[in-house]
């Protein structure tokens, strides 16, 4: 059984993230390409969010005893195996994660015009995975 209080805890943190690149990412990737100090609190914004969310995957199929993934595109697609997320949704994050992966292994060498043009698709693969994660575990008790 899913521990509800861990997942809630890191959707929190994983929509604080969102968030944050939501507030953060600027007019133009000309603005985000002349200010480093940015490009580096979008990027962990975005590592952290992302990582949240391959956490909740690894830990509801631990939980619900469906195995432990090998990578993170097969937490989440265990995921989808087995009716949290859908097989598109699974698809858009295991994209998200080659993101995290870019940003956490080749940080100096990321490409500002690529950040640019995926932030708004791992936003709404983020959003759609917190909701789908947050209809899984059911609605907070009072």
């Amino acid at each position: 059984m899913t521990d509800r209080a861990v997942v809630l805890q890191k959707l929190a943190s994983l929509r604080d993230h969102v968030g944050r690149v939501r507030r953060r990412r600027p007019a133009s990737v000309d603005a985000l390409r002349s200010d480093q100090d940015l490009q580096d609190a979008i990027a962990l914004s975005l590592l952290v969010a992302i990582q949240e969310a391959a956490d909740i995957a690894f830990h509801v199929a631990a939980d619900e005893g469906w195995g432990i993934p090998a990578s993170y595109a097969e937490g989440f697609e265990l995921l989808a195996r087995n009716g949290v997320i859908d097989p598109g949704a699974a698809g858009e994050m295991a994209a998200a994660a080659g993101l995290r992966n870019r940003i956490a292994h080749g940080y100096a060498s990321v490409d500002v015009d690529r950040l640019w043009a995926e932030i708004p698709s791992g936003i709404a693969a983020l959003e759609c995975f917190a909701a789908a994660l947050a209809r899984f575990i059911g609605p907070v008790q009072p």
